[in-house]
């Protein structure tokens, strides 16, 4: 089975977005939000993943989360619509 990586955005429980990758959506937005994730989210809980991409490479995958982060807050609220 090939590994697919996943580009995701979370909304904090705070209302600001976390853009982040995984191969295990699931399992990363449960780490979230038992404070194992990133150190940006440990005090912004709940979190959802609202936002993902699918990538059959990780490296596409890390680039297209480079991009994401550089946009603005505005830019990112409009992939999830």
């Amino acid at each position: 089975m090939e590994q697919k990586y996943y580009v995701y955005m979370a909304k904090c429980g705070d209302g600001t977005w976390y853009t982040g990758w995984t191969n295990d959506l699931v399992r990363r937005e449960r780490m979230h939000n038992e404070g194992k994730g990133a150190r940006y989210t440990r005090g912004r809980r709940p979190v959802k993943i609202e936002y993902a991409e699918e990538f059959n490479d990780k490296g596409a995958a890390l680039k297209r989360e480079y991009e994401i982060k550089q946009m603005t807050r505005k830019e990112k609220e409009g992939l999830v619509e």
